[in-house]
């Protein structure tokens, strides 16, 4: 997982480049539209239109899940004084925050993706 050192903002920090005096844009905290708006088709039906509205309300919120839940799993990380956060955090921040159906299915992924990471590394070594 990424490295998010507290920015000592008070609030868990922020994720995006910022600017020098650490201030971070608004469009930069949001994931990109045109990667939200793929999301979202491949649940529709083809067919389906979807508004940039709709889009963009999506972008919003999904931006903001994922900044609550970095936020918590970046807090737990200060108090244990590590500086990565990592997914066995964000499966705690999850289930913190009540989210728990969220935290079997990505506790499954993320074993499969370690799994998938070691054999990944054992043929980079050749």
């Amino acid at each position: 997982m990424a490295d998010y050192s507290n920015s000592g903002d008070g609030g868990g920090g922020s994720i995006g480049n910022g600017g020098e005096d650490g201030v971070v844009i608004e469009h930069e905290k949001l994931l990109p539209i045109a990667n939200v708006g793929r999301i979202m088709k491949q649940i529709l039906p083809s067919n389906a239109k979807i508004s940039k509205e709709a889009k963009e309300t999506m972008q919003e919120c999904v931006s903001e899940f994922i900044s609550f839940v970095t936020g918590e799993a970046s807090e737990k990380c200060r108090r244990e004084r590590r500086k990565t956060v990592n997914g066995d955090d964000v499966c705690w921040a999850l289930a913190s925050l009540g989210f728990d159906d969220y935290v079997g299915p990505l506790k499954r992924y993320l074993h499969k993706y370690r799994e998938a990471e070691g054999e990944r590394s054992r043929f980079d070594g050749y």
